[in-house]
């Protein structure tokens, strides 16, 4: 298992597991699956922290690899908003629906940290809602300590977690 760069090259497998997280209602790779080309022109668009969202920080999106399928994705923040410390934190990541419950988040969370300390990031928060068992589990097997629970400004709580 390895992180790679998005690329032409994990066209079919990233557009498979895009696939598949639009089938469980996952939405957030649909461009992908319209226009490969246009996500990957996005996914470095905010590499370079171009014509981002107001709110938005630069991030670099890597993807979780093995035996030449796309697992996961983690996207790395090297700045904190506010907001983000409350909620994003430096790394988000999600694994395939189908490829669940089997451990590659954790791999993915401990090689997305091997990264964000590369980046220069010693300090790594990570936010999930308080009803994630699966996501609480993964970050707690990386060593993140709950620092507090708080509402967001929906109503829901989310845990924000340090890794040192």
């Amino acid at each position: 298992m390895r992180l790679v760069s998005p690329a032409e090259q994990w066209r079919l497998p990233f557009v498979e597991m895009a696939r598949e997280c639009e089938a469980a209602g996952e939405r957030r790779y649909v461009l992908a699956i319209r226009d490969f080309a246009a996500y990957l022109h996005r996914v470095e668009a905010a590499r370079r922290g171009v014509g981002l969202p107001a709110g938005h920080v630069p991030s670099t999106e890597l993807w979780l690899e093995h035996d030449g399928s796309i697992l996961g994705c983690v996207r790395i923040r090297v700045v904190l908003t506010p907001e983000l410390e409350v909620e994003g934190g430096h790394l988000g990541y999600d694994v395939r629906p189908l490829r669940r419950r089997r451990g590659h988040g954790a791999s993915l969370l401990r090689l997305a940290l091997i990264e964000a300390r590369a980046m220069g990031i010693a300090r790594v928060c990570i936010t999930c809602d308080d009803d994630n068992i699966a996501s609480i589990k993964v970050i707690e097997r990386n060593a993140g300590v709950l620092a507090r629970c708080a509402a967001n400004e929906r109503g829901t709580f989310v845990r924000q977690y340090w890794i040192e």
